[in-house]
């Protein structure tokens, strides 16, 4: 195989704030892997607070390029073990790596990847629209300027419930909370019974990534599901937060990929939890890699590109909710004119 990389820094439409922090734009390391005349495409978001920005991807790819291209490619699965072994301490680029192989084998067998896994795309949930933190006129603009079935509210400030008060009084919407670890426990047994009362569906990662003793009381208390992101990055936390939490929320850069993520859903419908796959803001190609995964959730938030001023691929639409895809084979993706420099190995 050949790989080979594009790096962007691309703008939001709106400053994006969450409890750790704002960000304008989010830089972002694509992959190409080349074989046999057929090449597929993967990325990986980079995230402050995960410390692994995109030079570091870069460099470490840079490293070991030659491992990357030498392994004798037979199916996904088996390279994501071997990329896994390869870098341990990299999860994103593992990610990036993994999407491009699986665009490439659904390239190989001339189908989408839904239809590969023989899964069926109308059974796929809505996604949300994230509403970053800001005023709370700016946030009910915010809402009206993109009218939505489903909206995840960034909170964890002091003004949680009246954001959320002042957000309902425009919309019938279903209304998602994201806290981003922003509550202590005393704060969340306050607001999750206000937010109920307030229509809200679930409650994401209210506490701490480490609080599990405080995450064991909102279990027991709460009236809303609760749904880890934060405590769930990798496989192995799965089971830890069964009984802590109602469901997980899968992020496909944080845990190394689509595959992974595939063997994490499994496990955590054994454990009869909810599953939800997350953005980390990636544009069209690796918000496709989410969708193509849609048949399998409870819930999906995937609005990456509906939240950039500039994305970088065509292939995936929205309509209401809905993920409208191309047909192609693999991620059914292909790179804007804009954007057509290449950083070569």
């Amino acid at each position: 195989m050949k790989v080979s990389y594009r790096t962007y820094n691309l703008p939001f439409r709106h400053p994006f704030t969450i409890s750790k922090g704002t960000k304008t734009h989010q830089p972002s390391l694509v992959v190409e892997l080349e074989h046999r005349g057929v090449t597929g495409y993967g990325e990986a978001p980079a995230i402050a607070y995960y410390n692994i920005p995109v030079e570091k991807m870069i460099e470490d790819l840079e490293r070991k390029q030659l491992m990357v291209e030498k392994f004798a490619f037979t199916e996904p699965e088996r390279y994501w073990h071997y990329l896994h072994h390869l870098f341990p301490q990299n999860n994103f680029l593992v990610c990036a790596l993994d999407i491009a192989t699986w665009d490439l084998w659904g390239k190989l067998y001339r189908q989408p990847l839904y239809q590969l896994w023989k899964l069926d795309a109308e059974k796929a949930p809505l996604t949300d629209y994230t509403i970053g933190i800001d005023t709370i006129d700016k946030m009910v603009e915010k809402m009206k300027e993109k009218p939505w079935p489903i909206y995840k509210i960034k909170l964890g400030t002091p003004e949680d419930i009246a954001i959320v008060t002042a957000l309902r009084k425009h919309t019938d919407a279903t209304l998602r909370i994201d806290a981003n670890a922003g509550w202590t426990v005393e704060e969340a047994l306050e607001k999750i019974p206000q937010l109920a009362t307030l229509g809200v569906e679930f409650i994401e990662q209210p506490l701490a990534k480490d609080n599990w003793e405080g995450m064991k009381i909102l279990f027991e208390k709460s009236p809303l599901p609760l749904i880890a992101d934060e405590a769930c990055v990798v496989q192995g936390d799965v089971e830890k937060c069964y009984q802590h939490f109602h469901g997980i929320n899968i992020k496909l850069t944080k845990c190394s990929g689509i595959t992974p993520a595939r063997f994490m859903i499994e496990k955590a419908r054994s454990l009869g939890m909810k599953v939800m796959v997350g953005s980390m803001n990636e544009s069209t190609i690796g918000t496709a890699a989410i969708a193509h995964l849609g048949p399998l959730l409870d819930y999906v938030d995937m609005d990456g590109p509906l939240l950039l001023k500039e994305d970088i691929a065509t292939g995936l639409d929205f309509k209401a909710g809905k993920a409208i895809f191309s047909g192609k084979p693999g991620l059914g993706v292909e790179f804007t004119d804009v954007y057509e420099k290449s950083e070569s190995l």
